[in-house]
């Protein structure tokens, strides 16, 4: 069963001085950083996916700048895959699907930004297309959240999408327990 690395939105404008700087966007990069050389020093497949804004329909990862840059520390090397996409779901009107089963994916290890948007988005897509799931909760990041006068503090988003993704739609689990 062939498995891949999904690396989803780890890009410049979440990071400081980015247009939407999440909480502890740094630690997940490099918790990140290590399944990558982990993918990379196996040969198994490796995506990673940008989000490029259309229109002002958000106010960052918008073309051509700096902050839709994938961080340097995840660049992806030549030759690996780069899936844009314009949505939070990684599948939406995207090729990723046909990359994957092209390759002969059945199982994705997925990390990245942010975890209440576009990692659950991409994960409960990815089940529904059959894959097996693994994400690693620590190379995930997020933000704090306001509904009217409630304060969401991000480290409380995080685990509450980590725990809403476990069992169902994913096994959710720490970069070093699964590099073990």
């Amino acid at each position: 069963m062939a498995t891949a690395l999904l690396l989803v939105d780890i890009q410049n404008d979440y990071f400081p001085n980015g247009k939407m700087r999440l909480t502890n966007p740094e630690k997940a990069a490099q918790n990140a950083a290590k399944l990558l050389a982990h993918f990379r020093q196996t040969g198994k497949p490796i995506f990673h996916v940008q989000h490029i804004a259309t229109g002002e329909n958000i106010p960052f990862f918008h073309p051509n700048t700096e902050g839709v840059e994938i961080h340097e520390y995840v660049r992806p090397l030549e030759g690996e895959k780069v899936i844009v996409k314009h949505y939070p779901n990684s599948f939406f009107n995207t090729d990723l699907h046909d990359q994957l089963q092209e390759q002969g994916v059945k199982e994705l290890i997925i990390c990245g930004m942010m975890s209440h948007m576009c990692i659950d988005a991409t994960v409960r897509s990815a089940a529904e297309h059959g894959y097996i799931c693994q994400v690693m909760e620590d190379a995930c990041a997020t933000t704090t959240l306001q509904i009217e006068d409630k304060v969401i503090p991000a480290e409380h988003v995080h685990y509450a999408f980590m725990a809403a993704l476990n069992g169902m739609y994913a096994t959710v689990k720490t970069t070093e327990s699964f590099l073990k």
